[in-house]
């Protein structure tokens, strides 16, 4: 273990002795760890409920209202610090009889925004903040009518992850402080309103809406969506939300999802969480799916038709155990949430498919780590799993390292102890550390106590520490070998040799097996390969996005104008940043591919959402 990681456990060692002891009921602990992408001080004074009262106004693009916390004064402190940015506080009372509270602001932190600092006394049980945000707020994207799937209603939806609840709702967001909470949301009445909690499955007539959230949760699971929106449901406790025009294909899509989770729960123990239901957002959502608790956000680019991107929906579920309910006491834990969820998820698709199905999705995973890395640098402290992104945006380490280093991470320790053993431990640690935060250093200690027992040949073997506190990929790294791969690779061999693509037998073919077959193509394919391959299997026009993205790459690497308008509409209508960075990546690296960069980011910028924009800017040094 290195210098600063000691130095790191004895400061929290000290915190911890300067504390009070922690409430008992595990749903509303909060850890003791400094978050250096917080301005709260939980230690001192920590909210506990959030009763939110608010109206959404779509003339204004405003939330505005008010925001009522149970707090706990812990150790006697006069103030009571939350986190806000890019919203206007009017004013903040205390107690049950709302008696004026004065309050101040701080200065503007680059990435945190103002610290909210609330005069309190020992016995104050109840603030009220009085605020309202403002139009350019970061977690709100307000959609025109023409932004969405059915055309003739705005569409409003949240993104509150890593740090970006504070710009919707004062709090104290960290992912090491929870709450529960409960909200009355005002909309125009013909519009539908859903949050990560207890949701509506009719539209009301006068467009409030009543939400409760009794499971505590960090701010960063907190989300609102409001939009021309309606339900159907799939079974006892999953259902579907959409634009009406989407729903029936919605539905068609998500069909399994109760048996997803019912695999789930034979694997790692009981659903925590009463309902779980999926809301496909406008394709300006800038991720794959984001796991707020009974109410999964996801892109309609999983809307392929036939099912066969539905392992998103297994990864979001997964978070209901790893993220949701055992939670990265901080960010530069992020890793803890993402490594454990990539790996449940492709047990539970495992359990649906067969193994050689969870193979190809291995085998695109550690793809997409090499390639990470490699953009990255080997020695880049940003590959390793334990982060210090101190000073910067905590998006900064989203990267692939913290999903497919930290599942690979995992696996080696199954491989290590053999699969039982692993479920074992895997269900106990969700179990024991339920509705509790986990830093990397409290789960080595774990590991070490419940798998490893303190066999040092064991971590030797799995050498822990290059894994968590060192650059790259280690050499023990498992490496997967898909007997499905291996029958593409042959094919895509035949082709390169001059074999006829109506001679090739990709009829039963699944889009991880195009994706294979797509980025291996040769680096010195011709144009008229590259039509002869666009005309046999219709990549240009595929309605599958992952197929679509994959195949825009050698689009642009070698220049093949026939598939330039698809581009341009592809990325000027999807906004999930997974797919669109690389691909701006790819187009500045040529000054043909730089204009074409240029002037459609100029017209899709509108619609990416600032999660998007961020990084895009800085790719393209936007002004």
């Amino acid at each position: 273990m290195k210098i600063n990681t000691l130095i790191y456990i004895a400061a929290m060692a000290l915190v911890s002795c300067n504390t009070s002891t922690q409430n008992k009921n595990k749903q509303t602990m909060s850890v003791k760890l400094p978050d250096v992408h917080s301005c709260a001080r939980p230690d001192d004074a920590v909210v506990k409920d959030l009763d939110l009262d608010v109206t959404v106004d779509f003339k204004t693009k405003t939330i505005f209202g008010k925001a009522s916390y149970k707090i706990e004064n812990k150790t006697g402190t006069d103030t009571i610090y939350l986190d806000t940015k890019d919203m206007d506080i009017e004013k903040v009372t205390e107690g049950m009889n709302e008696t004026s509270s004065p309050f101040e602001m701080g200065p503007e932190v680059k990435y945190l925004g103002k610290a909210l600092k609330i005069k309190i006394t020992p016995e104050t049980k109840y603030i009220h903040i009085y605020y309202k945000t403002r139009p350019e707020a970061a977690a709100l994207q307000w959609l025109e009518p023409q932004q969405t799937a059915g055309g003739k209603y705005p569409f409003l939806f949240t993104q509150s992850e890593a740090i970006l609840a504070r710009t919707w709702v004062p709090c104290q967001d960290g992912p090491g402080v929870r709450f529960t909470y409960s909200a009355t949301v005002k909309v125009p009445k013909e519009l539908m309103a859903v949050m990560s909690a207890e949701n509506p499955e009719e539209k009301s007539k006068d467009g409030i809406y009543h939400f409760h959230m009794e499971q505590a949760i960090p701010s960063y699971l907190m989300a609102l969506a409001v939009g021309d929106i309606a339900f159907k449901s799939l079974s006892n406790r999953t259902g579907v939300y959409a634009e009406h025009v989407t729903l029936e294909k919605t539905a068609y899509e998500f069909a399994d999802m109760e048996k997803m989770l019912d695999a789930a729960e034979k694997l790692y123990g009981p659903y925590a969480w009463e309902r779980y239901d999926v809301i496909v957002l406008p394709p300006s959502f800038p991720f794959g799916g984001m796991e707020n608790p009974r109410l999964t956000f996801a892109t309609p680019t999983i809307l392929a038709g036939d099912r066969s991107l539905v392992s998103l929906v297994a990864h979001e579920l997964a978070h209901s155990w790893s993220g949701n309910l055992v939670t990265n006491a901080t960010w530069d834990d992020f890793w803890l949430n993402e490594g454990f969820t990539v790996y449940f998820e492709r047990r539970i698709m495992e359990a649906l498919e067969g193994k050689d199905y969870a193979d190809m999705l291995e085998v695109l995973g550690y793809q997409d780590l090499k390639r990470n890395v490699d953009e990255l640098g080997a020695k880049s402290d940003d590959t390793k799993l334990k982060l210090h992104l101190e000073g910067r945006d905590p998006d900064d380490g989203m990267t692939q390292i913290a999903y497919e280093k930290g599942y690979s991470f995992l696996r080696l320790m199954e491989d290590h102890v053999g699969r039982d053993t692993f479920d074992a431990f895997v269900k106990k640690y969700f179990a024991t550390h339920a509705f509790q935060s986990m830093t990397t250093e409290k789960f080595l200690k774990y590991l070490e106590k419940d798998l490893t027992k303190h066999d040092h040949k064991l971590e030797d073997s799995i050498n822990i520490n290059a894994w968590v506190y060192e650059p790259g990929i280690p050499k023990n790294c498992p490496i997967i070998v898909s007997k499905r791969f291996e029958k593409v690779d042959a094919t895509l061999a035949d082709w390169t040799n001059g074999k006829p693509t109506k001679e090739m037998e990709t009829e039963n073919w699944s889009s991880h097996e195009w994706l294979q077959f797509i980025r291996h193509l040769p680096e010195n394919m011709t144009l008229a390969q590259m039509k002869d391959l666009d005309k046999a299997f219709g990549f240009t026009n595929s309605g599958n996005c992952e197929i679509l993205a994959a195949w825009f790459e050698p689009v642009i690497k070698h220049q093949y104008k026939d598939g330039y308008a698809s581009l341009e509409k592809f990325m000027t209508t999807v906004g999930r940043r997974k797919f669109i960075v690389p691909l701006y990546k790819l187009l500045i690296a040529t000054p043909e591919g730089k204009k074409i960069a240029m002037d459609t980011y100029k017209k899709a910028r509108p619609n990416y959402h600032t999660v998007a924009t961020s990084t895009i800017d800085e790719i393209l040094a936007w002004k």
